[in-house]
């Protein structure tokens, strides 16, 4: 077996666990720090839940992408993706991509991510086919950039090429693993 993707029963060693997680935890003591300063910001329970929420399930999909693979640059393409889904979810919830939060045109973002979401496991988690759904991912975020500004609806196109960087990034990462595991194959 390649050094890319090992069986789902084998343990790997995360040592970026306790920075992430803690990293978490600190983001999250963010705004409850700051309301002690500021009424500019103004959480309730609800906010410190869903951004909790959104947090764990983060670094939890980092968990999933770490025991997946040893391999620096799967890692590290799960870690973008993970981020880009993060942030496309906070920006979206806590103040709308397209307008505010409450514009319904803002639940195209969330199809964007059920892309990627959809199409790795159906690539089996494998480099090659995390690539993919990284690639449909992109493509899905251009074609709702482009539905967007033919409906004449306001979004920047600096925010989508931002996100379609990122998806890109990832499956370019991805694809490295898969071919550092074609060379490894070769070698052995």
């Amino acid at each position: 077996m390649n050094q890319t993707l090992s069986p789902p029963t084998a343990k790997r060693g995360n040592p970026l666990r306790p920075f992430i997680w803690g990293g978490a935890a600190l983001l999250l003591c963010v705004p409850l720090v700051a309301m002690q300063f500021t009424d500019e910001v103004n959480w309730d329970g609800f906010d410190f839940l869903v951004m909790g929420f959104l947090l764990g399930g983060a670094c939890g999909a980092y968990e999933l992408g770490a025991r997946l693979s040893g391999h620096w640059a799967y890692r590290g393409g799960f870690a973008v993706a993970i981020l880009g889904g993060f942030l496309m979810t906070w920006i979206n919830l806590a103040v709308g991509i397209v307008g505010s939060e409450d514009n319904p045109v803002n639940g195209l973002f969330f199809a964007i991510l059920l892309v990627g979401a959809i199409a790795a496991p159906l690539g089996r988690f494998r480099p090659m086919g995390m690539a993919r759904a990284m690639y449909a991912t992109a493509i899905a975020q251009g074609l709702v950039t482009a539905w967007i500004a033919l409906a004449g609806h306001g979004y920047t196109f600096v925010l989508a090429g931002f996100f379609i960087a990122v998806w890109l990034s990832a499956a370019h990462l991805f694809r490295r693993a898969h071919e550092d595991a074609q060379i490894a194959d070769q070698v052995s």
